[in-house]
Order: C-alpha cells, then sequence, then structure tokens
C-alpha cells in the first residue's frame, strides 16, 4: 500500500476514490495495527511531503487512537498496549515528537493530538516518563515552532476528559506549570507562542493546585496572567480572561488579594474592551464570581445545619456592585440586531452575568437598574428602550418577593404597551420580561386587573411576528404554569381565556410564514393551558382532542411528500408536538377518551410503520401510548397484539437508548394497566430485559428501571410469575452488592447506587406481593435471608432516599403479612428492624412514607407475637 497516495485520495473530491481510501485505512488498522500506525507516523513526520498529506495521516493516527463510546476507546488503547511492541512505539513516538519542531503548523498540530491520544494511555501507567520533561525542554530551548507545538501539546493533554489520565498529570504539575509559564511570561516576543502558552496553562489549572497554595509560586502565576490581560494580542488577553475565570471557579478561597489589588480593577475596564471576544470573557468573570458565591452561600447553610466549618466567603460581588452594575447595564445597549438568536453577543453576555448579579447580591441591584429604566424607557433610541425593558426582566429573581411586587405591578401595564412599540427587539425583549415576570413574580399579577390584558398582549405578539413566537410562547407557558398550580379544581383563572387561546395557538401553527420553531413554541404552549387549566374545561379538551387527532393522521399522507432533509425535520417535528399533545389531552381526560381510543391507537400504530430507523417521532409515541393504556387500563388489551412488536424492536434497540428507556418504562406502566392479561407477553418482555441488564451498550442509568418493571410485571402476573423467580433473584442478589465504595466526592456513583437500590427494593415488594396473592409464598423461603442482607444493608448505609425507605417499609409489611405464621419471625427478630422503622417514622414525618412504617411496625410486631418455626 503507498500510504502517501491513500491519504490523498482520502481528500479526494470523487466519493468512490475517497471511500475506497477510508476503507483501505480501515483495514490497515484493523488487520494491521502496528504497521498501520508506524506508516502514518513516518508520513506525518515526513518533511518533504505536501502539507495536506500530512495533515491527512495526523488524522488517521488520532482516529485510530480514538472512539465515541468508553468501551471502543479501551478496546483501542488496548490495540496499542498489546499489538505493538516496544521498538515500534518507540520509532512512532519519536516521529511525533520530531514533527513537533515542523515548520508546517498543521503537521505540529496534528502530533500534538497524537502525542495526548498516547499520553492518555502511558502516563496512567507510569510509561513514557521522558515526555513532559522533553516538553519543558522544547519550551525552553526549541525554535517557534518548536515551543508553540510542545505548548498545544501540553494544552491537548491537560484538556482531556480521560478520568486516569488527570489522576495521573497531578505529579506532573511542577513541569507543566515551568512550561507554560516559561512561554506565558511577557518575555516570550512571539505572540503565538504565547498564545499557545496561556492556553495551555487554562487547560492545565486544575492539576497545578500544589502550586497554587505556595503563596509564591501563586503571585507569580497570577502577574503573567494579569499581565497578559494587557497584551496588544487580543488572543492573548481572551486567554488571559479564560484563565482568571477558571482559577475563580477553582481557587476562590485565594483571591480576595489579588481582587483588592488587581482584579476588580482589570475585569471592569476589560468589559468595555473593543475588542469583543475580550469583553465577554471580562463579563464571564463576573458571571463566575456570582455563581461561585452562590454556591459557596448554599454549602455554607448546609455546613451550619450540620455543624461544619464554612467556607470562606468574600461577597466579592456586593462589594463590585456599585462598579459592576452600572457597566453591565451600558453594555444592554450594545445590542447587534444582524445577530442570529443563538450567537453570543456583549449584550447577551451583560444580560446574562445582570441575571447572575441579582440572583447573587439580591435587592442590591433594584436601585441602580430601577434608575436605568426609569431614565431610559420612553427614550427615542430603541437601544436604550430595548436596553431598559432587558434590565427589568433580568433582575425578576434574587430580590425579596415583597420589594419586587409593587414594581412589577406599576411596571406591567408599560410592558404590555411596549409589546405595541415600533422596533420587533423592544417587542421581543417586552415579551420576554413579562415572561420573566410570569415566572419568577406571578403572584404579582392579578387574574382580573393585569390578566386579560397580558394574555392579550401575548397572543398579539405571537400572531404579530415569528421573529416573537419563542418568548411570547415561553411567556404564555410560565403565565399556564403561574395560575394553573392548582390543578383538579373546578375552575381557574386560564379557564375564562381557554376557548380563545386553544384557536389562536391552533392558528398560529397553520400561518404560511409559520416555521418549526414557531410551531413547536405553539404546541407546548397549548400543551401547558390543556395540563394546567381547570376541570370545567374538559368539553373544550374533548372537542380539541379530535383537532389534534386529525392533525396527526394528516401527517401521515405527508410522508410520502418528503424530498429533503428539510421536509423530514419538519415532519417529524409536527408528529411529535402533535403527539405531546395528545398525551396531554389523554391524562386530562383519563376513561372519558375511551370513544376515541381506536382512532387514536390506528393513527400511532401507522405512524410507527412509516416512521424510519432513525426518526425521533417513535419516542413522543410511546409517551401517548403510556397515557392511553393508564386510561383505559384493562381495555388496552386489545391493541396489545398490534403493538407488541414495536415495543419488542424498541427494548432490543441497544443503540437508540432513548427510545430502549421509554419501551422499558412502557412495559412497567401497561403491566399496570392490564394486569394479568399482559402475561402473553411477558416471555418476550422478559427476554429482552434481561439482555439489557447484561449489556454493555446501553447505559447503566437505565438498570434500575428494570428492576422495577420486574416488579410491576410480577404484580401484574402474579403467581404466574414463577416462571422467572429464580433468575430475576439472582438478579437482583448480584444488583444488591454494588456499592458506591470509598466514593465521598463520587456524587454521581452515590446517586446511582440509591437509584439501583430502589429499583431492586420495588422489584422485591412486587415478587412478594404476587407470590402472596398467587398463594405460592413457600417459593420465597430459599431468598429470605438475602432480602433481609439487604434490607440491613441499607439500614446502615447514610446515603438513603425517601422513596427507597418507604419502599424498604413496604418490603418489610409484605414479607411479613407473606409468612403470617411465624416461619420467618426470627428475621424481623433483629433489633436493626424496628429501629430501622422508627427511624424512618421518624426521618419522614406524616405522609405516604409514614404512613408505610406504621402499617411495617403493626405487620413487624405481629411476627414477635409468633413462636418460631423456622428450620
Amino acid at each position: 500500500m503507498n500510504v502517501a497516495e491513500v491519504l490523498a485520495n482520502t481528500l479526494s473530491p470523487d466519493a468512490s476514490i475517497r471511500q475506497n481510501a477510508e476503507q483501505q485505512l480501515n483495514s490497515a488498522a484493523t488487520e494491521h495495527f502496528a504497521e498501520y500506525v508506524k506508516l502514518l507516523s513516518a508520513e506525518l513526520a515526513n518533511e518533504q511531503n505536501q502539507t495536506f498529506i500530512r495533515s491527512a495521516a495526523g488524522l488517521a493516527l488520532k482516529n485510530a487512537f480514538s472512539a465515541r463510546e468508553r468501551t471502543r476507546l479501551l478496546e483501542v488503547q488496548q490495540k496499542w498496549l498489546t499489538q505493538v511492541d516496544a521498538a515500534i512505539k518507540t520509532e512512532v513516538k519519536q516521529n511525533a515528537l520530531t514533527t513537533l519542531a515542523s515548520q508546517t503548523n498543521q503537521a505540529g498540530n496534528a502530533a500534538a493530538q497524537f502525542i495526548a491520544a498516547v499520553a492518555a494511555i502511558e502516563l496512567p501507567r507510569n510509561e513514557w516518563p521522558e515526555l513532559m520533561p522533553q516538553l519543558v525542554r522544547n519550551v525552553s530551548e526549541g525554535t517557534v515552532s518548536l515551543k508553540q507545538a510542545s505548548l498545544t501539546t501540553i494544552g491537548y493533554i491537560c484538556e482531556s476528559d480521560d478520568e486516569d489520565l488527570r489522576s495521573s498529570l497531578n505529579q506532573h504539575s511542577n513541569a507543566i506549570l515551568t512550561a507554560v509559564v516559561q512561554g506565558a511570561r511577557k518575555e516570550e516576543e512571539n505572540n503565538d507562542v504565547r498564545f499557545a502558552a496561556m492556553t495551555a496553562l487554562g487547560d492545565s489549572l486544575e492539576f497545578v493546585k500544589a502550586n497554587f497554595d505556595n503563596e509564591g509560586e501563586r503571585n507569580y502565576i497570577m502577574q503573567v496572567i494579569c499581565e497578559a490581560t494587557q497584551s496588544s494580542d487580543f488572543r492573548i488577553q481572551q486567554a488571559a480572561f479564560g484563565c482568571l475565570n477558571r482559577i475563580m471557579a477553582l481557587y476562590y478561597d485565594k483571591m480576595r488579594f489579588y481582587m483588592e489589588k488587581a482584579l476588580f480593577g482589570l475585569t471592569v475596564v476589560g468589559m468595555k474592551h473593543e475588542e469583543e471576544e475580550v469583553a465577554k470573557l471580562a463579563i464571564e468573570f463576573w458571571c463566575t464570581v456570582c455563581e461561585e458565591e452562590m454556591n459557596i452561600e448554599d454549602d455554607n447553610m448546609t455546613a451550619s445545619e450540620a455543624g461544619l466549618e464554612p467556607r470562606p466567603f468574600f461577597s466579592f460581588a456586593r462589594v463590585a456592585t456599585s462598579e459592576v452594575v452600572p457597566v453591565l447595564l451600558e453594555l444592554l445597549t450594545k445590542q447587534d440586531e444582524e445577530a442570529p438568536d443563538d450567537e453570543y453577543t456583549v449584550s447577551r453576555a451583560a444580560y446574562q452575568c445582570l441575571q447572575l448579579y441579582s440572583q447573587c447580591v439580591g435587592s442590591m441591584v433594584i436601585q441602580p437598574v430601577l434608575s436605568f429604566v426609569e431614565e431610559n424607557l420612553q427614550k427615542e433610541d430603541w437601544r436604550l428602550r430595548d436596553a431598559a425593558v432587558s434590565a427589568f426582566g433580568a433582575i425578576m429573581e434574587g430580590p425579596e418577593l415583597k420589594l419586587l411586587d409593587p414594581l412589577v405591578k406599576q411596571a406591567l401595564p408599560v410592558l404590555v404597551n411596549m409589546m405595541s412599540d415600533k422596533v420587533i427587539i423592544v417587542k421581543d425583549s417586552a415579551a420576554y420580561a413579562l415572561g420573566r415576570i410570569c415566572e419568577n413574580c406571578g403572584s404579582a399579577i392579578d387574574a382580573t386587573l393585569h390578566l386579560p390584558n397580558l394574555i392579550g398582549a401575548l397572543f398579539s405578539g405571537l400572531s404579530d411576528n415569528p421573529k416573537m413566537a419563542s418568548s411570547c410562547c415561553w411567556a404564555l407557558m410560565n403565565l399556564a404554569d403561574t395560575f394553573g398550580q392548582e390543578v383538579g379544581t373546578e375552575t381557574n383563572p386560564l379557564s375564562t381565556h381557554f376557548e380563545s387561546s386553544v384557536r389562536s395557538l391552533l392558528q398560529a401553527t397553520e400561518r404560511p410564514d409559520a416555521d418549526n420553531a414557531l410551531r413547536t413554541a405553539a404546541y407546548e404552549v397549548l400543551n401547558s393551558f390543556v395540563m394546567n387549566v381547570g376541570q370545567d374545561q374538559l368539553p373544550t379538551i374533548g372537542q380539541l382532542s379530535s383537532v389534534i387527532i386529525d392533525r396527526l393522521e394528516k401527517t401521515l399522507s405527508m410522508q410520502n411528500q418528503i424530498v429533503s432533509m428539510d421536509d423530514k425535520n419538519t415532519l417529524e417535528e409536527m408528529q411529535t408536538s402533535l403527539a405531546s399533545v395528545l398525551m396531554t389531552i389523554i391524562q386530562r381526560l383519563d376513561k372519558e377518551v375511551k370513544p376515541q381510543a381506536n382512532r387514536i391507537m390506528q393513527t400511532c400504530l401507522a405512524i410507527l410503520s412509516a416512521a424510519p430507523s432513525s426518526s425521533i417521532v417513535p419516542d413522543a409515541i410511546f409517551g401517548t401510548v403510556g397515557s392511553l393504556a393508564n386510561a383505559l387500563e384493562q381495555d388496552f388489551t386489545v391493541y396489545m397484539e398490534a403493538f407488541s412488536p414495536f415495543l419488542y424492536t424498541a427494548l432490543g434497540n441497544e443503540q437508540e437508548q432513548q427510545l430502549c428507556s421509554l419501551a422499558i418504562g412502557l412495559v412497567s406502566d401497561i403491566a399496570r394497566s392490564i394486569g394479568e392479561q399482559v402475561a402473553p407477553y411477558c416471555d418476550t418482555f422478559m427476554n429482552y430485559l434481561l439482555n439489557n441488564l447484561k449489556s454493555s451498550t446501553l447505559s447503566q442509568t437505565y438498570k434500575p428501571a428494570i428492576l422495577q418493571c420486574f416488579g410491576d410485571i410480577a404484580q401484574a402476573i402474579g403467581g404466574h410469575f414463577e416462571t422467572y423467580l429464580t433468575v430475576v433473584m439472582q438478579v437482583l442478589q448480584q444488583a444488591s452488592t454494588i456499592s458506591a465504595g470509598n466514593t465521598d466526592k463520587n456524587y454521581e456513583m452515590i446517586e446511582y447506587v440509591l437509584s439501583l437500590r430502589e429499583g431492586i427494593m420495588d422489584a422485591y415488594d412486587g415478587i412478594i406481593i404476587a407470590m402472596k396473592t398467587g398463594d405460592k409464598t413457600q417459593l420465597l423461603a430459599p431468598f429470605v435471608a438475602p432480602i433481609f442482607g439487604f434490607l440491613s444493608v441499607v439500614n446502615m448505609d447514610q446515603d438513603r432516599t425517601e422513596a427507597l425507605m418507604r419502599s424498604a417499609m413496604g418490603v418489610l409489611g409484605d414479607l411479613a403479612e407473606a409468612f403470617p405464621n411465624g416461619e420467618i419471625a426470627d428475621y424481623f427478630r433483629a433489633d436493626w428492624v424496628m429501629a430501622m422503622i422508627k427511624e424512618t417514622r421518624s426521618g419522614f414525618g406524616p405522609g405516604r412514607t409514614g404512613d408505610t412504617a406504621r402499617w411495617a411496625r403493626e405487620q413487624v410486631k405481629r411476627q414477635l407475637t409468633l413462636p418460631s418455626r423456622q428450620q
């Protein structure tokens, strides 16, 4: 194989040539991995090659060591460890290190990425010990190209998400810091080198904690960064402010001296910088300050309750309010009317920061913001009007509601009027500000005095211009949440406006100029109104169901009209939105939906049949079907024969994990709804569920739901669960051995274990109930000891949830009821059993958990009066 020619062909405009070349590379990587990486590294290092060939070689090398899935990545890394001998490894790594000195930046950058990929494998294993010292020497003694590429390499290594690599980097902190500070100093004449060093410094800050704890080293690092904020090169300034953001997040407790001496001034001036990217990073510095101080206040409140030492808190944001807030208000007037909605501009950065400032310092922002609003709200310049409206909306969260309430009441008529402003940007900002009020200060809105004009203005805005759709719809959803919180009441303030709102929303979805965003947003509002309106509007909801089903049916004929990806996306978004609204309608109508059930299921089945494999629509359809099953209960059985094949396919589709997860939940819904009628489908369900538990592809976060599903199936089919009892009990016993271990800070693992235990407990309880109702409790006897062992483990662990303890009480009580003659009485005599029940009662107070604990106590007390019959 002529490697250079094949690499060149991977960039060919001819698809067949390109695909053939890619296939050759893939085959070589699979069949002759060692020789493959050796040849590629040689092409990368060859200065005689054209730049595009060297870049292609670097890309191929990087791809050979990369994978999206963690499992696949470990397989790739294992190939380097086991299939490549030491001599070839040395040659390949040396080729990459040599390439760092190349005058061709693309080649040097490609080498940097490859070196970082190999470092992720070898550094955690204490291999390649000469790498970091070599990179430090390169920065100290090398050419400009070598310095830059070496610093870039350090940056790539430090930004890796690989946990093993990140842990191993702590031992290299001195080498890393030496290199990056060397290159970041103002004495470095080449700005490309200095920029690369500042970028690497930002990536490495997490690993230099020991150095940062040393005051002398910390002072020097901070000096280098502060000097970099004054560089004439905007890139270096950006990187410097990025470093300051990261430092504030990592080392807040060390920042008091530097804030007083330099950072207050540097960042306030930086926010006004003519270069937008620099200004945004300076603004983000104060976002970081606010976020960090809010986190510290939360932590300190928790620490105070637990009698622990509080974290240092310096009130940087409060102290700087009079300096920072006026600058943010000024920057709100720097709108870019040409910027796309998703572009992060200076004015949007300032708005975000003002929101955070308000949350952080509360009422301290009110006076400067109110002065700005009063001064600019009626100005001729639309930028000033827009900034004033935006500023008012930004402070709706943070200050006490009793301070905001009179301000909101006074501002509402003005903001409603501004929905008629001649400038669309101002109208959009007014709609968003109204949404903020509805979200955070809904109690200030009077249903009689304010609501009619407010809801009218928002619907008027929705019909006025598609650009306002997002803000108007978000405000309307918040409005629905505010006035519909007492769902189930006969009527509420939404009821009066419901019919007209439904008409307006349905019209908005069919506007000729409506795009996908407007349609989706309008349907979301419709969903929210249906969910929140009073019971007196159920007849209107019933009429709406026919409209939604009609529209969903009509989408079937659109399937044949798709000629582009845009058409496909439009159809899928429409079907998803309609299915979501229909799901909510079914939930509100409950059993009253039965006359429509046949049409609903026929339409859902037709959509599932027509949906391509990559479609997102089945997710929403499954939600609709689940709601229908819950509403119809046993009457849903008539649809199972037609629907079950789609459910089986989804359960077996481990690549589409979200759909697979929905299918698992849907099996639980159906089992609870149709009870014993689910039995004919259980063999297939159980096979898929057990396979999913064993899967290395399916995320472990879905596995607690599978265990819970076992319990639901068991309760549904009662004694017939005997078929699956032994294998499921073995699975539950195995799962119960998983613990968070010594993971004081691994909250994700702790949360997963708690979720897993909830699933195990629910499964045990469902199975106990099933065997009891099926008069087969004797089959549980071999598993009683493991169940009590699991309960004991849960009792001893300080990490518990209310749901877990409620399920544990259910298991204890149901076990006691299942063996009323004392067969397992000795298990209940363990001291920890009654102590666990008492602690659950007192710890979670009155309510479902307390009631379940009281019931469990009565069942256990009966057991304690029985003579032992254990063998």
